[in-house]
């Protein structure tokens, strides 16, 4: 093999696995070295790929098309490494290849998209001028800046011409189509395959962000931009370019948009937004200890930009040469205005090409998305070598030389002064005692300009809404505490104002629920839930919460796992919203809340899972079973209570245990600290509990109970299966048997989960002495109900009291313990409702029973999910749910005193 080939096989390990896998072939067949040729190709200057052209996938059928897309990426992504690494191209031209080819993806994925749902629904037309309408896809940051790098994901934005229907028979609005078209384009490149991925597509930069609509009309995204754009977004568009679709429509947008990005005057509001953003910079790499970054750290990539584009926003609107999208272009312009020295300009050019060599260098290695300096000793001599150097040690002082000329002019520029004009007072009104108390107060003193010309302009309109409002007083007091904590973040003050349906939403709920009120106040980035009512009152399905919070979290770097504990938290908390608002609004069903809270449990523990997995096998490696092949994982979390039995209400906490499969004395494989099979999936519990309940400004996930594992809290944190069987046979309670009636595998192992249905049916299944059975029981229930019934007669609790839930719990437990032997079917449900029908059916308790007890128990549910919403305790009135109470207690006289 050439030098070359060398050269690139030892720089990028990834690059010489492919190799190997693509000249591995069948014996009976000859050698292809199709992938050897084309590194031969690029090696030999060849600057384009002969792959067959990206028209003809179009052609095939899902999932071929897909198949073929991901395997002409991994295809090109070798060549792309190649000729970086050999340096047989500039870094311009590469970053052009790289995002010549996105934009041709997306032209091809955008025409299957297209067609894949005009089949469904006809094409869609517009209303003005009566033609066919195409969608217009808008590459934003590196993609629209033709600066894509090696393993970037790509910032879109999806928008069309005009508004309208499509001509078929199943008709819908153009806006409906071009979401389903954007929807369709994104679950084309972005899922990982067996085959890998294309794109990771990334649309948060859209108007209002996550939870708005996918797609929106070209008039609408102007008006937003016009009325409720922010300074952020004035930097994100700097960059904006039509990459795919309806290119004539999409240039008059970009012309239409540039007033907003590039103004003719240098205010206040630039120079202040200039000072935030540097201070959320260095919030942010102090915050995730990101110092190792080349792109967020100190002196990074950012930096560069962030250089280039505060002069961009400052200046270009009067000097129209400024309004270029390629940094390597802007930078120069800057030294010929004399807005920064030549010296500064030729030290910035030189770093920033340093900076994204060593980007996409590190990015080769493993063809991962990420900016961080390897921690591997191995990978850091590849990187070394890669940009020229002898040794790690000589390229780091490098990096740091470059990195502090970056920071010295970043600090120099941003840092700047100008005056700030004096802040412009409310205009006095005869407002609401509350609503004057916030304006005499001490934050409101302290606000921008901005923030309080949006709050001088949301605040009329509140006031009006809430006097309308049956319990607008009432409303009004609990959505003050969310004004306050939107003040410094006034974008939000700019959705209520502007999004009138929105905010009856806001007053609606919060006149409703105080619980409501609470959760949007601490965590104001919710409210872009209200937007949208379609998806706010209809909560999505297991499998779209599971697609979702999987797809949020693959678009971002795997090192980041405080965004990703962010993500999840956002995500969950979402979610909880819009059942509550459901709920609220009587769009969903008792049964299918309590669902749809289990299933985003489920969805947050799945995640949270791989998440603890993959960092404890990258620094540990893999543990075995005991026939020494690797767990994958060997593991699963067991929900027990109201999570095994898909009751989960509000507030409950998640009754976990864990259970592993592997050889406890072996140690794990792969990693740079091996540890025992015990200590490993100990670790693992342990990260687990951690991303769970940690607190951050964005919350915690859930409390988490461990306490019915094998010897409760004495008991190790993760049992084997076969610990947890002998124990469950040998050692444990009737109380323990009786948790383990709402046990089930939520997450982890399907084959073990398998194995433990086994072990959980066996042990529900021995036979039992009845009486022993009811007397412990009874016991139990006693028990509880002297430590956690109110000790006051008169005072009720609809869990613990006479006839409450934990009476009929106990009742269905007993009755499943006592007769599962004769009756394998009980084993199969953890839930009370199907344990109920099971037993009506299987005539251990009269149909009428069964029917009256469940829906006592429904009642009594519903109750506490409105007690939750509502703020209030678990206390009833005297007559409240009073023959259910006593339905309750004349079951549990006739079956358990007798």
């Amino acid at each position: 093999m050439s030098s070359p080939i060398a050269h690139l096989t030892h720089c990028s390990p990834w690059l010489q696995e492919r190799l190997q896998r693509g000249l591995s072939c069948a014996p009976d067949r000859p050698a292809d070295e199709s992938w050897l040729q084309r590194v031969q190709r690029a090696v030999a200057h060849l600057p384009r790929s002969e792959a067959r052209p990206l028209t003809e996938l179009a052609r095939g059928v899902d999932p071929a098309w897909q198949a073929a897309l991901r395997q002409l990426r991994t295809q090109e992504q070798m060549r792309f490494i190649s000729r970086d690494l050999n340096r047989l191209c500039s870094l311009p031209e590469l970053t052009r290849e790289l995002s010549e080819f996105a934009d041709a993806v997306l032209e091809v994925a955008l025409a299957q998209a297209h067609a894949d749902v005009a089949l469904l629904h006809g094409e869609p037309i517009g209303e003005s001028s009566g033609q066919p309408q195409q969608m217009i896809i808008i590459g934003m940051g590196k993609l629209g800046a033709h600066e894509l790098n090696l393993s970037s994901d790509i910032d879109l934005m999806f928008t069309y011409a005009e508004e309208g229907e499509t001509q078929g028979r199943r008709s819908i609005s153009n806006r409906e189509f071009f979401i389903k078209v954007g929807q369709r384009i994104i679950q084309l490149l972005d899922p990982i395959t067996a085959d890998g991925f294309v794109f990771r597509v990334d649309m948060r930069l859209r108007p209002w962000g996550d939870g708005s609509a996918l797609a929106m009309s070209v008039d609408a995204m102007e008006t937003y931009y016009e009325r409720h754009g922010r300074e952020w977004e004035r930097y994100a568009l700097i960059k904006a370019r039509i990459c795919a679709g309806d290119r004539v429509a999409g240039e008059q947008l970009m012309r239409a948009l540039r007033p907003f990005v590039f103004r003719r005057y240098i205010d206040f509001g630039v120079f202040e937004s200039l000072r935030e953003m540097k201070a959320m910079i260095e919030r942010e790499v102090r915050r995730l200890d990101r110092e190792d970054n080349i792109k967020l750290g100190r002196g990074g990539i950012r930096e560069v930009e962030f250089i280039a584009q505060a002069f961009q926003l400052i200046r270009g609107g009067v000097d129209t040469a400024l309004q270029e999208r390629e940094l390597l272009k802007v930078l120069p312009m800057l030294g010929e205005r004399g807005l920064l020295p030549a010296s500064a300009v030729q030290a910035l050019v030189h770093a920033y090409y340093f900076l994204r060599d060593s980007e996409h260098r590190i990015q080769a290695l493993h063809d991962q998305q990420t900016q961080m300096l390897p921690v591997d000793a191995a990978d850091r001599q590849r990187l070394a070598e890669a940009m020229g150097f002898a040794d790690w040690t000589a390229y780091r002082v490098a990096l740091a030389n470059e990195r502090e000329v970056v920071h010295r002019h970043f600090r120099d520029v941003i840092d700047a002064r100008e005056p700030e004009p004096e802040q412009a007072a409310l205009a006095p009104e005869q407002w609401p005692p509350a609503i004057q108390a916030l304006l005499d107060s001490r934050a409101l003193a302290q606000l921008s300009v901005t923030g309080r010309e949006r709050l001088e302009r949301l605040l009329p309109t509140l006031v009006r809404e809430c006097a309308a409002h049956d319990n607008g007083e009432q409303a009004l007091a609990r959505i003050l505490p969310l004004i306050e904590a939107t003040l410094k973040r006034s974008a939000y003050l700019v959705l209520l104002s502007e999004n009138p349906e929105a905010l009856k939403r806001l007053i609606d709920l919060c006149a409703a629920s105080p619980w409501m009120a609470q959760l949007l106040a601490r965590y104001p980035a919710l409210l872009d839930e209200l937007l949208n009512a379609a998806t706010l009152f209809a909560p999505p399905s297991r499998s779209e919460l599971s697609a979702d919070l999987r797809a949020q979290l693959a678009r971002v770097p795997e090192d980041d796992l405080e965004r990703q504990m962010d993500i999840l938290r956002l995500f969950q908390k979402g979610q909880l919203l819009r059942v509550a608002a459901s709920d609220l609004k009587g769009t969903l069903a008792l049964m299918k809340i309590s669902d749809s809270l289990t299933w985003i449990a489920e969805a947050v523990l799945q995640e949270v899972l791989l998440l603890s997995w993959r960092q404890l096998v990258a620094r540990h490696g893999t543990p075995l079973d005991r026939e020494g092949r690797p767990c994958d994982p060997g593991f699963i979390i067991v929900g027990y209570g109201k999570l095994g039995g898909l009751e989960l209400g509000y507030g409950s906490d998640l009754d976990l245990v864990f259970i592993h499969d592997a050889d406890a004395q072996r140690d794990t494989v792969g990693g740079v600290k091996p540890l025992d099979g015990a200590s490993f999936f100990a670790r693992l519990g342990q990260k687990i509990i951690h991303l769970l309940t940690t607190s951050m400004g964005s919350g915690l996930l859930y409390e988490v109970d461990m306490r019915l594992r094998p010897s409760g809290a004495s008991g190790l944190l993760v049992t084997s299966l076969d610990g947890f069987a002998q124990y469950q046979r040998e050692q444990a309670w009737t109380w323990e048997h009786q948790a383990l009636v709402r046990a089930r595998v939520v997450v982890g192992d399907p084959a073990l989960a398998v194995r433990f249905d086994e072990v959980r049916a066996s042990v529900l299944s021995q036979a039992r002495s009845d009486t022993m059975l009811r007397q412990e029981v009874r016991e139990m229930r006693q028990k509880m109900r002297d430590h956690l019934a109110p000790k006051d007669p008169a005072e009720i609790d609809l869990k613990h009291s006479p006839g409450g839930l934990v009476d009929i719990e106990f009742l269905v437990q007993y009755l499943t313990l006592a007769h599962a032997h004769a009756h394998p079917e009980l084993t199969q449900w953890p839930d009370n409702v199907r344990l109920l029908d099971t037993l009506a059916q299987a005539g251990l308790m009269p149909l009428a029973d069964a029917e009256a007890l469940k829906a006592a128990y429904l009642a009594l549910r519903r109750a506490g999910h409105a007690r939750a919403l509502a703020g209030a305790d678990k206390g009833l009135q005297a007559d409240e749910l009073l023959t259910e109470r006593t339905l309750v207690q004349r079951l549990w006289s006739d079956i358990m005193e007798r």
